[in-house]
């Protein structure tokens, strides 16, 4: 008894339908790593509009206000929602932003004189974006994980150079405080 035509091509079939599936699963998995980038590159660009609207924020309130004593130090993120000194409704933040790379609270950056400072993320995950960086976030030219971003607010102070931080040595950041 021979083979018939449709038996002998049983083989070819299933070896044709696994390299068909061996593709698609390659396919797949290129576009879930593209993915995986896209997500990052839009939790980066998150941070960056969080970050600069908290540090925006910190610079409006230490900003001295015509006819009225200097603000006092601020002690928590809070206080930007609305200002506690104030007899008007001050806001200096809609609301407060989690950190989008960890989705958990930020690092409080603080200055033992002058109170929070800034924020910066807790994660120690490299950036994709290396450089390229506006004018606000020059300084994070280069660095090698989030937790080097720091949005900080430099008050320039008179008989200092510009963005020296009062009761620091120039060119440094004072230490972290982990808070909330």
């Amino acid at each position: 008894m021979g083979t018939s035509p449709v038996g002998s091509n049983r083989g070819f079939t299933y070896i044709v339908v696994l390299m068909m599936v061996l593709i698609i699963g390659i396919m797949l998995g290129a576009a879930g790593q593209v993915w995986t980038t896209v997500m990052k590159r839009e939790r980066e660009a998150e941070l960056l509009f969080r970050g600069g609207q908290i540090r925006d924020a910190i610079e409006r309130w230490k900003k001295p206000r015509p006819g009225q004593p200097p603000p006092r130090p601020i002690t928590d993120l809070k206080d930007l929602l609305l200002d506690p000194n104030s007899l008007q409704k001050i806001r200096y933040l809609r609301r407060l932003y989690q950190d989008p790379i960890t989705g958990k609270d930020w690092v409080i950056v603080k200055d033992p004189a002058t109170g929070i400072i800034g924020v910066a993320s807790s994660s120690e995950e490299t950036p994709l974006k290396q450089g390229g960086f506006s004018e606000p976030f020059k300084d994070f030219e280069g660095k090698t994980k989030y937790s080097d971003w720091q949005f900080v607010y430099r008050q320039t102070v008179p008989g200092t150079r510009p963005g020296t931080i009062p009761g620091t040595i120039p060119g440094t950041i004072p230490g972290q405080q982990q808070t909330h």
